[in-house]
């Protein structure tokens, strides 16, 4: 007789144990084992006893029975150990909630592409995941022209692994809840009338600040900030370099430079003018909020660096084609006339952010990014152990987006100036204008010119970032492809490829995201783009949202009245009048204050809890990986203690491993 020794763990989640009986088989490749109860708690080892050795264990079968008077419940076992006769130790990853009393087969945890997986039962095994997941993960429509999504009526219809744990659930719900009864409490939530006093903005959530809000209230009029914004705010994505100005912006030099003092085209050749266009809300139909038309506006906004490089604001005209009632405002016009179009401008950013650089850009391309991988790729491919952390609570957290924001009823539906009928003309707009380039930070930065751009802490973090994760993505990928043909037979890795380039760009071809891949260097690339989306450039452009949006005025979700088509009739009551109203006011902040909040289980980036890699080299990789997270990080926090206002969004130890708020 030999003998097996085999350790099953439990996870610390709660609800994870389970008072059912729990029984375990080996499947080695010379034999198996009997099927045998195993008695929990897991901390000490069974022994499974074989007549001969069955050879390298190649999967392990697992089932829990209920007991007689006993219900049936939910196991979350998170991996299976055992040491052979023979000396070798297995590892069985599998961090899964079992719910059933069928059957379930799990792979030996060293990482296997379909074309080198030659035993018959793990093809089998590994074939039986594939058709199940195809069942539990089916994409759907959403809306024509968007990328696809995952199938579910409701969070519990989605499978238990990808769901909120308890504590993200109960902090998520407690945080919505908190926020709106505060709101009702203070009579907010339902009052429609205008703001008559701008300190009165100051009660919507008083208790609710930043550092970086407080910042926002007091300096929001200054153009030092609403340049700055461009550059570390929440979207940085817009800004890039003029070297010609725009034919339906004209612009002159006696309009920004008074006497003679500057020249636009000198400027522009040394790299110091920048633009900023929001064209892609041209002609977008406003929303209309308490039964009030809204306006939404498609600005153009023209930048100057300052010899002590400030990005500074010169010249803003407010809709796309030039004419006499669409006067270009600047600096030297009268206070409210400059600050109105500035707040216009706000206003426009807070629609071409939320729903192209936030929504479209990260969380349906994450999404899409999860459900391709979980329909394609099993747990035993490096890929699926590779990215499986970065697609942590997304399809929960979109699903409760579509359901709570952009649905008919949704608060962004209902009270913001591109909800509606606009919101999905945006978000049409804002696919096609995807590209695989503008995914990808080092060439994005470069497109837009701004590689020399004083100040833009995004970039300078995020290109630092994007290096990191692809020498952690080489080392890995590398470590399993030797070269490229074996990168061309992998039949899962090009399903994944295909069904993203199929269901996330719905094959336009024009967006150059790959089709398939046929590169050691091209999957890389991709794949770490994928992390990169996930995780930093999902920080970038979420975490930020209370800090630059939980004072009103610097962010309004809408506007209630026209801009102004002549100068010098704008002043504090026009602009008051012009704001949203009170209940769309605080809709808005409680919605960036429970987006912007993360749970108190979030995982950083590099931080990987779940073993699915048992190879040395992997291993040794990830803790790397996390050393080198570790050193930007301490950088970034030296950096910010110079700064009046830091940049955090893309410190390692801040940003979560996944889309999940």
């Amino acid at each position: 007789m030999v003998n097996y020794e085999v350790t099953v763990s439990t996870g610390k989640l709660v609800g994870a144990a389970t008072f059912n009986d729990v029984f375990i088989k080996l499947v080695g490749t010379d034999g198996e084992s009997e099927r045998v109860k195993r008695t929990l708690p897991p901390t000490s080892g069974t022994l499974i006893s074989c007549p001969v050795s069955i050879g390298k264990l190649v999967l392990i079968e697992l089932d829990k029975q209920c007991l007689p008077l006993f219900p049936e419940d939910t196991w979350f076992p998170t991996k299976v150990v055992v040491k052979s006769p023979e000396g070798a130790t297995y590892n069985f990853p599998i961090y899964r909630w079992i719910t059933d009393s069928e059957v379930h087969l799990f792979r030996e945890g060293t990482a296997l592409r379909v074309f080198e997986d030659d035993n018959y039962f793990g093809r089998l095994c590994r074939q039986k995941e594939l058709d199940q997941r195809e069942k539990d993960y089916c994409w759907d429509v959403y809306a024509e022209g968007i990328p696809h999504c995952m199938k579910a009526t409701d969070p519990l219809s989605l499978p238990c692994e990808v769901r909120f744990s308890f504590t993200k659930k109960t902090e998520f719900f407690y945080t919505a809840a908190t926020g709106l009864a505060e709101l009702q409490l203070k009579g907010l939530a339902d009052c429609k009338e205008n703001w008559t006093n701008i300190d009165d903005i100051n009660r919507v959530f008083c208790c609710k600040r930043t550092d970086i809000s407080d910042y926002v209230q007091e300096h929001w009029k200054e153009d030092a900030l609403f340049g700055y914004q461009y550059l570390n705010g929440i979207n940085p994505m817009l800004i890039r370099r003029c070297s010609a100005l725009p034919d339906n912006f004209p612009v002159t030099d006696d309009m920004v430079f008074r006497h003679g003092q500057g020249s636009l085209r000198n400027e522009m050749e040394n790299g110091n003018i920048f633009l900023c266009d929001y064209k892609l809300l041209d002609g977008v139909k406003a929303n209309t909020v308490n039964g009030k038309k809204q306006y939404l506006m498609a600005p153009l906004i023209l930048l100057h660096t300052t010899p002590d490089d400030k990005l500074m604001p010169i010249a803003i005209q407010l809709k796309q084609t030039p004419a006499d009632d669409n006067p270009i405002f600047f600096p030297t016009d009268s206070e409210y006339d400059w600050l109105i179009a500035k707040i216009f401008v706000r206003s426009a950013d807070f629609s071409a952010h939320q729903l192209n650089v936030h929504l479209m850009r990260t969380h349906l391309l994450a999404e899409v990014f999860a459900v391709a991988l979980l329909r394609n790729v099993p747990m035993v491919h490096p890929l699926y152990k590779l990215l499986i952390p970065h697609t942590r609570y997304t399809l929960q957290i979109n699903y409760l987006a579509r359901n709570l924001l952009i649905s008919d009823t949704g608060v962004f539906t209902e009270f913001a100036a591109s909800g509606g009928e606009g919101m999905m003309t945006i978000l049409e707009r804002s696919l096609s204008s995807v590209t695989y380039s503008s995914l990808c930070i080092p060439e994005d930065i470069a497109e837009r010119g701004v590689e020399a751009l004083p100040n833009f802490y995004y970039r300078d973090d995020g290109l630092k970032l994007w290096d990191i994760i692809q020498r952690f993505v080489q080392g890995v990928l590398s470590f399993y492809y030797k070269n490229d043909a074996e990168v061309q037979k992998d039949s899962e890795l090009q399903k994944w490829i295909s069904d993203i380039f199929e269901h996330g760009f719905l094959s336009q071809t024009s967006t150059g995201i790959p089709q398939s891949l046929t590169t050691v260097v091209e999957m890389v690339k991709f794949v770490t783009m994928v992390i990169f989306t996930c995780s930093g450039q999902h920080s970038a452009v979420n975490t930020g949202q209370y800090d630059y949006g939980g004072w009103m005025p610097n962010t309004p979700i809408s506007l209630q009245l026209p801009p102004p088509t002549t100068k010098g009739k704008t002043g504090e009551a026009t602009m008051l009048e012009t704001f949203p109203s009170v209940n769309t006011t605080a809709q808005g902040m409680a919605s960036m204050w429970l987006l912007s909040k993360q749970s108190s289980d979030f995982v950083p980036l590099g931080q990987y809890p779940e073993d699915h890699f048992s190879e040395k080299i992997p291993c040794k990789l990830i803790k790397a990986f996390h050393g080198e997270l570790e050193v930007l990080s301490a950088d970034i926090k030296a950096r910010n203690e110079r700064l009046e206002v830091p940049y955090t969004y893309m410190d390692p130890k801040k940003l979560e491993n996944s889309v999940a708020i």
